[in-house]
């Protein structure tokens, strides 16, 4: 079913949820685990990937080679000061690439790889979409996935690539918050109506690695974001290194251990620092915190309360605050203004998280929404949307561009060369158009205006090529749309040159005002004349005016679209043919693995089996003879030895060949049990069959009425055929008690009832054989009223019956 594949992924930075539309509503898919959370960890082996929680379970025995924490490193280069940064929270080795990016080094099938981000996020992506085709059993393709709000360009377009990567086809990627937004609204009856004041509800999303805060506005039928508020470093792992660092120093104060100097002891102090945290959300009492084994074959407790713990992330919690407020600074909000607050991310559980927006915004959070699954469910819902598979309820989403955004080109004769395109939270999906004047093909650049949590504001250069002068030797008309599109992605989707030439006909001098004009839903332009003035030739603009002005001239407006080279960030077309094919290797060296130790396991498991069942009081003990069961046991053994030692690393084949030969002693052997166990089973059948066959014959010589059309010759045939059954029947009994078990049965179950068939074949066509039907006496051809006399044949019957 088709629209059984709308799906929406929620891809965190310590987890990801997996959300689908279908028609009683949305569902969360659970993984191979039975688990809705599938942890954002990439693990490799010498033989394969370890992908979800299987990654996660195995992360500190196999620390060097488990990679998480990847969607940070998205679209960014090794010498980014945040990638640095992050570079202490990784036990595994990051270096820089040839071009600058970030490269992974693990060590994988025993060779050393290199992989890139967004690589390793196709790999998560791969499991994402197995889980979900094997939850819904219908191949994924569709899908909407969610990204940071405060993402740009560079880091939406890594993700875009790590999706086509992986084989997916993003719809959309939907901001965090908008998706949160999205599943709240969609099912409120009461929102105010269009025509009304919009109901104001600021959404917080506090995740393990960043704080999202969103204003929207409600009104019945659709949403507007009105603002965003963002710390990207500020997350629930801020607090877990905060608590991590005061253990550290307890330790080395109380033990003489310092748990930073050995990797795996510090990832386990994380580990159960993490717990502790979690308690001490429904706990105020002190909590203890005890690791066996933990440095130098030594045990380490220690204890905490949440007071104690505020004072440890008071810096954490003052970011979190500032953040709140500058939710109100950017919407311009008043407290008063805000109706409720919603809560999501698994961060908010934190009472003091709580307490805080409580003081800011002068409302108790409330829990409306799944904290782990409503971003998911908000995506899988736009998913649908955008879907013709599947109809949603009417629903109008207007996103916002977080950033101002300008656009700069070589200024000519006396242009400003540099322009804000998009202010700050600026309404998106949206076009604007701009009108250049140009002799010659021209480029022009897009940079990030504001603060951004990124490097390099540098967005993308598009070079507008196939520009030439007019016969004369004018400029052209060039006109440029620059868009956000539905990505969050700002590119410039189109140029086109524009030529008038004369014409005999009436003035049709629009000069496609339409096209300038033109919404198409949420693509609004710019104002014309500020375009003009900003981008031409203040002569030519004047010109341009005497043309429209003068209608003696009648002219006709052409438009040519023209070539545009992009350089933006991302991946080649070649760099990411490159990576599918990686990837597709994998896969199948995945499937391979698989198949090989379901091979293996398959092996052990019937050695094991039927080992236990051939000993001594068990199940298949007396159906092997003697000498042939020491001789089987022993090869059992030989067969598990060698599993473990010089077998353990054979191909497929040679497990399944090895299984197929044991089977050919061991499957006889638990024949000849289940035989054992069936046979009683059809020889009581087959006797009861005879006896209800003999029955019905005594029936017959006592005169019974549903046997009396029968035949002499008919209950001959039955008597016959049921003394034979009895014969064959005996004779098999008489066989099987002094047949051993350990041989093959004289006659099989099969055999009984195949004879018990026979019997029936012959005899109950005999004795089901319905009787001949009476004949009916001819209707009478009058009938006889009250008062009259009978008709002659009538009168004749009577006296009939009487004599």
């Amino acid at each position: 079913m088709a629209a059984m594949s709308v799906i929406g992924i929620d891809f965190g930075n310590e987890s990801c949820y997996i959300a689908v539309a279908k028609a009683g509503g949305i569902e969360t898919i659970a993984n191979d685990y039975s688990l809705r959370g599938t942890p954002s960890c990439v693990a490799f082996s010498p033989k394969n990937r370890i992908l979800g929680v299987a990654a996660k379970n195995q992360m500190v025995t196999n620390m060097k080679s488990t990679v998480f924490g990847f969607k940070r490193l998205l679209g960014r280069k090794f010498s980014d000061p945040y990638v640095q940064k992050e570079l202490k929270h990784f036990p595994y080795k990051v270096e820089p690439r040839p071009d600058g990016g970030i490269g992974i080094r693990i060590n994988y099938l025993g060779e050393d790889n290199v992989f890139s981000p967004e690589q390793i996020t196709a790999m998560l992506f791969t499991k994402l979409k197995e889980s979900a085709a094997i939850a819904l059993q219908t191949p994924i393709n569709d899908c909407v996935i969610s990204v940071p709000s405060y993402f740009t360009n560079a880091e939406r377009n890594a993700l875009f690539d790590a999706a086509a990567i992986a084989g997916l086809n993003v719809l959309r990627l939907m901001n965090e918050t908008t998706a949160t937004a999205l599943a709240y609204g969609i099912y409120k009856q009461d929102l105010p109506a269009p025509e009304e004041k919009s109901r104001n509800v600021v959404f917080v999303d506090f995740g393990h690695a960043s704080l999202q805060v969103a204003a929207c506005a409600f009104n019945k039928g659709k949403l507007r974001i009105l603002a965003t508020s963002c710390d990207a470093s500020c997350g629930g792992r801020d607090i877990d290194s905060a608590l991590a660092e005061y253990f550290c120093q307890d330790f080395i104060t109380r033990y003489k251990l310092d748990p930073k100097k050995n990797q795996r002891a510090y990832l386990r102090l994380l580990q159960e620092v993490e717990k502790i945290k979690k308690q001490m959300s429904a706990n105020s009492t002190k909590l203890p915190l005890n690791i066996e084994c933990f440095m130098e074959e030594r045990d380490v407790t220690g204890d905490m309360q949440r007071t104690q713990m505020e004072q440890i992330c008071a810096e954490t919690f003052s970011r979190i605050e500032r953040t709140l407020k500058n939710i109100l600074h950017n919407a311009k909000l008043r407290p008063e203004d805000i109706s409720s607050v919603e809560i999501v991310g698994g961060s908010t559980r934190i009472p003091a998280v709580k307490a805080l927006m409580e003081q800011v915004f002068g409302k108790v959070p409330s829990t409306t929404l799944n904290q782990d699954e409503a971003v998911a469910r908000g995506c899988a819902l736009q998913c649908a949307m955008l879907s013709p598979a599947v109809r949603v309820r009417e629903f109008n989403v207007t996103d916002v561009q977080p950033y101002a955004v300008r656009l700069a080109w070589d200024a000519d004769r006396g242009e400003d060369g540099d322009m804000e395109v998009f202010p700050a939270f600026h309404a998106a999906p949206f076009s604007k158009m701009l009108t250049f004047y140009r002799r010659e093909p021209f480029s022009v650049s897009a940079y990030y205006s504001d603060e951004i949590p990124y490097p390099d504001t540098f967005i993308g250069q598009w070079h507008i090529k196939d520009v030439q002068p007019t016969p004369e030797g004018e400029s052209q008309k060039v006109k440029l749309k620059v868009r956000v599109n539905i990505h969050g992605i700002i590119t410039v989707a189109s140029a086109s040159l524009v030529e008038k030439k004369p014409d005999a006909q009436e003035s049709v001098e629009m000069e496609n005002s339409n096209e300038n004009v033109q919404a198409s839903g949420q693509e609004l332009p710019m104002d014309t004349n500020q375009e003009k003035q900003e981008n031409g030739p203040e002569e030519e603009v004047n010109d341009d005016k005497k043309d429209k002005k003068d209608k003696s001239k009648k002219v006709i407006v052409k438009t040519i679209e023209l070539p545009i080279e992009a350089r933006t960030h991302g991946l080649t077309q070649t760099e990411l043919n490159s990576y599918l094919e990686q990837e597709g290797k994998m896969q199948a060296q995945d499937r391979q693995e698989k198949e090989r130790a379901d091979a293996r396991n398959a092996l052990e498991e019937y050695v094991y089996e039927l080992r236990g069942k051939v000993s001594e009081g068990d199940t298949l003990h007396d159906f092997i003879a003697e000498d042939l069961r020491s001789r089987l046991v022993e090869k059992l053994d030989g067969l598990e030895q060698w599993l473990y030692d010089e077998g353990e690393d054979e191909k497929r084949q040679v497990y399944s060949d090895k299984l197929t030969e044991l089977r050919t002693e061991g499957e006889p052997i638990k024949q000849r049990r289940l035989e054992f166990e069936l046979r009683p089973g059809a020889l009581d059948d087959f006797a009861l069959s005879i006896q209800l066959t003999n029955k019905a014959v005594d029936q017959y010589r006592s005169g019974e009425a549903r046997y009396a059309h029968l035949t002499e010759a008919e209950i001959a045939k039955v008597c016959e055929a049921s003394k034979n059954a009895l014969n064959w029947l005996e004779t098999a009994r008489q066989a099987l008690a002094h047949a051993p078990l350990h041989q093959a049965p004289p006659y099989t179950t099969h055999q009984i009832r195949q004879e018990r068939q026979n019997l029936e074949n012959i005899v109950n066509p005999i004795l089901s054989k319905p009787k001949p039907k009476e004949k009916t006496p001819p209707p009478a051809s009058n009938t006889a009223g009250d008062g009259q006399a009978p008709a002659p044949e009538q009168t004749t019957q009577e006296q009939m019956d009487v004599d």
